[in-house]
């Protein structure tokens, strides 16, 4: 894609600060850092997010991610864990369609900044609703 500024770094048309690559997969720092050792990870044959992965694809992608993650964790001796983030689409904020994993550093010293409303909202749905999103799921995975 001539346009994806993920496969123009890829190329090496744009500089990055690689922390590793290999024939499948490239992690380089984020350049907006949320935290520090922000990275992210993508596949270099181009997909445009999560939804369009082939299992194939997604295995090549994720099965380099923990030992990326323990190293970007290693790295900062005051980093207590990380979030794992991808998003997929406009709506859940991707900025960039090629598909790409947010390692996020978090520090229990410092107040990193990154937080998650979403666990405010976990009393939100009643069982009935569950139950009916629980259905619609498993439906969905038998035509998958």
């Amino acid at each position: 894609m001539s346009e994806c500024i993920f496969c123009k770094i890829i190329n090496g048309d744009i500089p990055s600060r690689k922390v590793y690559e290999d024939d499948d997969v490239l992690a380089f720092l984020d350049i907006s850092q949320v935290t520090k050792g922000h990275t992210l990870v993508i596949a270099k044959e181009h997909v445009r997010n999560l939804l369009e992965f082939t299992d194939d694809q997604a295995s090549v992608l994720f099965s380099r991610i923990p030992a990326i993650a323990r190293a970007v964790k290693n790295a900062h001796p005051d980093c207590g864990g990380l979030n794992m983030l991808m998003n997929s689409e406009e709506i859940a904020s991707q900025s960039v369609f090629h598909a790409h994993v947010h390692l996020l550093p978090r520090y229990s010293k410092v107040s990193d900044g990154f937080g998650l409303k979403w666990i405010e909202q976990s009393d939100a749905y009643s069982d009935e609703e569950l139950d009916e999103v629980q259905a619609a799921i498993k439906h969905a995975l038998k035509n998958e």
